[in-house]
């Protein structure tokens, strides 16, 4: 979210202001991922509404049960080569889904009968989109009454970050940073304001324990992402400064390092970091390592273009008693942390290809899926789900004013889930819990 209007997401990150977009796509979560996957249990992991998103409004802070984390490897660097990690085979046929498992179909009819019009999953066995299957339930646009489709466009919020941490991950095994390099090192002209962020590391941004305050929960801010103040605003263009000066205007919320507490500001300066190690925007590193590489052809950075690509569905926010079209907005708001736009298929084949190896050396992707340092909430810009059944996922969500998603995995890459909902407001965690359950659990 650019200055005027912000939006990313995860279960309990984004918040309120960027609830207004990145509600939307970064949406505002509460980005406390909530690794137990079921919905009574303590550390019940909240859906992506709750979490502050790049438009979203503060997240209610989520108790955790954590997973035991693994010991963080012993220090040393890896040799990476310098070309480009092998993306993997080529993509295969792009609509041939099969019909899903029973109760897969069923979790997502009932996720379409709470306060989403619409909402489809698309599974992916072995990276291979000829063997997907996909379901889908509700409406795509509640006028025409069309159906959702497996090549539909959407805002992936948050699940930005995912693209973000890898583009960040690569350029540490290139040697071109560390995961210790400070911001003040990196970006030396970044002014402080109440919060000095200089003495903020690479590893504490990527893991939401920098203390940075969330800028999409700024009180005027995020008036303007979400709520009524969106109609207004849905246009605004925000630059990363911008944001950035909201953020550091506030009190941290803690000190470096010492707890997680997810908020889209630490994206944005991932964004920045990106930019000044490699002179080339963000959007166009992930572009040229992962999704021209992978094919995502259905991928992209849309910057401040407030269309999305054909084809689509419609977005929806509820405003009051109201039910708000949210499908055009300028996603400049969310930025690096939400503002993607993508395809179920593009979002299994991406996650695949991360978790099978082919973007990351081991070392780096071990690094990914560390939580020791949040206490088994969070990585370096994935997480972990632990189902009822004991199967563990890995994955992100996201969410931005209309449109919620998240995609699962498991930890080879080989069996993936990505669910979308043209809401930004999931009404219940259980519904997504039954979900993921009904896919991964093997007597669901």
């Amino acid at each position: 979210m650019t200055l005027r209007s912000v939006n990313f997401s995860r279960a309990a990150a984004l918040t309120a202001a960027f609830g207004v977009l990145l509600v939307a796509g970064c949406a505002a979560h509460h980005r406390a991922p909530a690794h137990t996957a079921s919905p009574d249990a303590p550390g019940a992991r909240s859906p992506a509404g709750a979490r502050p998103g790049p438009g979203a409004a503060a997240p209610p802070p989520a108790a955790r049960t954590p997973r035991p984390s693994p010991k963080k490897s012993a220090p040393g660097r890896a040799t990476p080569p310098r070309t480009r990690h092998t993306p993997g085979p080529p993509a295969g046929p792009r609509h041939t889904a099969r019909p899903p498992k029973p109760a897969t179909a069923r979790a997502v009819r009932a996720l379409a009968a709470g306060e989403a019009p619409g909402a489809a999953a698309l599974t992916t066995r072995d990276g291979h989109r000829y063997a997907s299957r996909f379901t889908a339930a509700g409406v795509s646009d509640v006028r025409t009454d069309r159906r959702i489709t497996p090549a539909d466009h959407f805002r992936a919020g948050s699940l930005t970050k995912t693209f973000i941490a890898t583009v960040v991950l690569q350029l540490t095994a290139e040697h071109r940073l560390s995961l210790d390099d400070t911001v003040g090192r990196l970006l030396p002209g970044l002014a402080p304001g109440a919060t000095d962020p200089r003495g903020i590391t690479v590893r504490e941004l990527l893991d939401h324990t920098s203390g940075l305050y969330n800028y999409t929960v700024d009180p005027e801010l995020s008036a303007e992402l979400r709520g009524a103040g969106f109609t207004a605003h849905r246009y605004d263009t925000y630059t990363p400064d911008e944001l950035l000066r909201i953020a550091l205007s506030h009190a941290p919320a803690d000190a470096p390092g010492a707890r997680y507490a997810y908020s889209n500001t630490n994206y944005l300066v991932l964004g920045q970091i990106i930019e000044a190690v490699t002179g080339h925007t963000y959007a166009a590193e992930a572009r040229q390592r992962i999704i021209a590489p992978l094919g995502l052809s259905g991928t992209s950075f849309p910057g401040t273009d407030p269309r999305l690509p054909r084809p689509y569905g419609r977005g929806y926010s509820q405003v009051g008693t109201e039910r708000v079209d949210s499908t055009a907005l300028d996603p400049s708001r969310a930025g690096a942390a939400g503002e993607l736009v993508t395809t179920l298929g593009d979002l299994n084949r991406f996650f695949s290809s991360l978790l099978g190896g082919r973007l990351l050396p081991p070392r780096q992707l071990a690094q990914m899926r560390d939580e020791e340092d949040t206490d088994g909430v969070y990585g370096l810009g994935l997480y972990g789900t632990r189902l009822s059944c004991g199967v563990t996922v890995w994955g992100h969500d996201g969410d931005i004013n209309g449109s919620y998603a998240q995609t699962a995995a498991t930890p080879d890459g080989q069996h993936v889930l990505t669910f979308r909902l043209n809401t930004d407001q999931p009404d219940t965690p259980r519904r997504i819990h039954d979900l993921l359950t009904a896919e991964f659990c093997p007597r669901a």
